[in-house]
């Protein structure tokens, strides 16, 4: 005997449906993923770009350092004392201390009340 192969009926709706459930998930991958990551490389891009002499820094291979000169796409920074090396601006990974603003009398400004 022979017995005709049956196919399946396509699903109600056709394609459309299929394409319907992956806008939640570009919504969700977008939201979770994407969007932090490019926050967070302003920020690190931000930070490069603000660099200024002084600057205690910490590099991405994790050297500890304190900026002494800037250059446009590059930086000196003092490592130990006399020690100096010459790093790319994209490799420092953290700034982690501005230094302290100089103040020309050393006295405080605020005038107390009576």
């Amino acid at each position: 005997m022979f017995f005709p192969i049956m196919q399946a009926a396509p699903p109600p709706g056709g394609g459309m449906g299929q394409f319907i459930i992956f806008i939640p998930l570009i919504a969700i991958f977008y939201f979770l993923l994407w969007r932090p990551q490019q926050k967070r490389m302003k920020q690190i891009r931000t930070m490069q770009d603000n660099l200024t002499r002084g600057d205690n820094i910490v590099t991405n291979g994790g050297i500890f350092g304190k900026i002494t000169k800037v250059g446009e796409s590059d930086v000196t920074v003092e490592i130990a004392e006399g020690v100096r090396i010459k790093i790319a601006k994209n490799a420092i990974g953290d700034v982690h201390g501005k230094p302290a603003p100089a103040n020309d009398t050393g006295k405080k400004t605020a005038k107390s009340k009576k």
